[in-house]
């Protein structure tokens, strides 16, 4: 009995330290996956396009996250889109939403106008599409927290 008495702070401690270095290697997972990505966004070149990000939430009615190429996701704007010269690539699947956090390379422009969403009670600048081409399917996450890329989840928060 002595002994168990010994190791189970020995095994304690061990499983502590275990799962600290977990939580350190997921961190420096994440700050090495937002470096190369904050690296590959400086590297775009520049032009008449912009980089978007489909944000689906059931309860919204705004299509996603719009930034000029060669700028950081903190300066991206949410936007309620314009369709009447092309479809967002998942009212042309005919299911809306099947896009959820795919990144795409964006023809158009922004109108000058805003529209008004009733769910979140805000306006949004509105984003004339044009043309569009699928990046990624899964792109690395540009939210702090995670859930606000779930469809099911009310949370608005900005990129990071």
């Amino acid at each position: 009995m002595k002994v168990f008495r010994r190791l189970v702070p020995a095994l304690v401690a061990a499983l502590l330290v275990t799962a600290f270095q977990g939580c350190e290697t997921m961190q420096s997972d994440q700050s090495a996956q937002r470096a190369a990505m904050n690296a590959a966004i400086r590297a775009e070149a520049p032009g008449n396009y912009f980089i978007g990000r489909r944000f689906y939430k059931q309860d919204y009615k705004m299509w996603g996250w719009v930034r000029q190429p060669g700028q950081p996701w903190s300066t991206a704007k949410l936007v309620m889109m314009n369709e009447q010269k092309t479809l967002a690539p998942d009212r042309q699947q005919g299911h809306l939403g099947a896009d959820n956090n795919f990144e795409y390379r964006l023809s158009g422009y922004f109108s000058g106008d805003t529209v008004y969403e009733p769910a979140s009670d805000r306006f949004y600048p509105e984003f004339v599409l044009t043309g569009y081409e699928l990046r990624a399917t899964e792109p690395p996450l540009i939210f702090k927290d995670p859930r606000s890329i779930k469809p099911d989840v009310r949370l608005l928060t900005a990129p990071m």
